[in-house]
């Protein structure tokens, strides 16, 4: 798969970009993973969509 078409982050790519511990980083993306799952939306353990990952984060 091209990087370019991937649209979900990973813990390590969240902890790049913030600059946070792996830790921190799924802590994060469980927050936002069950704020989509609130919405109805179908969730993927340990990734975030880079939508709403960028939507929700100041960057």
């Amino acid at each position: 798969m091209k990087k370019e078409t991937v649209k979900f982050y990973t813990a390590k790519e969240v902890t790049e970009i913030l600059g946070v511990s792996v830790t921190t980083a799924y802590r994060i993306i469980k927050k936002l993973n069950n704020e989509l799952s609130e919405k109805g939306y179908i969730t993927i353990p340990g990734k975030i969509s880079k939508r709403y990952f960028e939507e929700k984060v100041y960057m």
